[in-house]
């Protein structure tokens, strides 16, 4: 917090800059721009090749913009163009990193690409009402319209390197790796979380008939659980061959769900009464169990009912073992 307040104390208000700085500024403005798109192609060219080339079409829309405003400043003010950029001065948005933008998603791309075009169309303007040029105005005035119209320029592009087809194969692809990154590695860890811990922690619930001595358990195997799964599923698969995608996002995913499966019949222990506590712990149960097969069915497109027949036999099968094991 303190670090933001104090740089922007250091940033100079738009309305200081001379009318040479603010040339400098839109140039500067212009060349990121384009390096943003092309870095967004880059990303998405592997994947999405359509939406790659409507980035790159954008960043030469982009270096139109600048050689334009270079011309303006060379005519007026000469070769030298003075070094000012957008964390020079108050009120431009931080743009973040190439490094932090990766992983992004086609439409959280384009989400952003509008952020910029809206930025750049709101500084034209106001860089506008500062000169006194008209020829410069005039250009400023002009490239506010084009920002302004980039979101119908963007569009046309869309639709020329996109058509309908395309953009069913991309959602299709995106889909996929939704499913592969996170579903299937979260499906995995419930699955686990869910069934695994049912017999140790039923077990203590009836070996003990202490509610406190049972979340202790449930708590040490499902957090357990959640580590080992966690690390075995970032470390077994790169992702890089299998196109699974990031190790970090598969094992976060399986290892905060296998937790949670098991935190879910583990947390009704903290109820005083062992009886209360194990009837809300079985009923828990239950829509874990449900969740499961939910999830099947609406990612695996495996039958619902299947799914739910193969999930219940199977904890099923482990609860009536741990409640034969703590009652023995």
């Amino acid at each position: 917090m303190l670090t933001q307040l104090f740089s922007g104390a250091r940033r100079r208000p738009l309305s200081s800059l001379s009318e040479q700085e603010v040339l400098a500024l839109a140039i500067a403005s212009e060349e990121d721009d384009a390096r943003i798109y092309l870095a967004y192609a880059d990303q998405l060219r592997a994947a999405y090749p359509h939406s790659a080339k409507v980035f790159e079409d954008m960043a030469e829309v982009e270096n139109t913009h600048k050689n334009m405003l270079i011309d303006m400043h060379r005519r007026r003010f000469g070769e030298r163009i003075p070094l000012i950029r957008r964390e020079h001065v108050r009120g431009f948005l931080e743009r973040k990193p190439d490094w932090l933008q990766k992983n992004l998603s086609p439409d959280a791309i384009r989400r952003e690409a509008e952020l910029m075009e809206q930025q750049a169309y709101r500084f034209y303007v106001e860089a506008a009402k500062q000169t006194s040029d008209a020829g410069t105005r005039a250009l400023l005035h002009d490239l506010a319209l084009a920002e302004q119209g980039h979101e119908d320029i963007a569009r046309m592009l869309d639709e020329r390197h996109r058509p309908e087809e395309v953009r069913e194969e991309e959602q299709e692809t995106a889909h996929r790796q939704f499913v592969l990154t996170y579903v299937q590695p979260g499906l995995a860890g419930l699955m686990d979380g869910s069934v695994s811990t049912l017999a140790p922690i039923f077990a203590a619930a009836f070996a003990t008939q202490d509610t406190w001595q049972t979340f202790l358990v449930g708590l040490s195997a499902s957090v357990g659980a959640g580590i080992s799964m966690g690390f075995t599923e970032a470390a077994h698969d790169d992702g890089k061959i299998s196109g699974r995608g990031s190790p970090i996002k598969r094992g976060l995913a399986c290892g905060i769900m296998t937790a949670l499966g098991g935190l879910g019949h583990t947390l009704p222990y903290l109820i005083p009464n062992f009886w209360t506590a194990t009837i809300a712990a079985v009923i828990i149960v239950f829509f874990e169990l449900w969740a499961i097969a939910f999830i099947q069915n609406r990612y695996m497109e495996t039958p619902f009912l299947r799914a739910a027949f193969q999930v219940v036999i199977g904890g099923g099968l482990v609860l009536a073992a741990g409640i034969l094991i703590g009652s023995g």
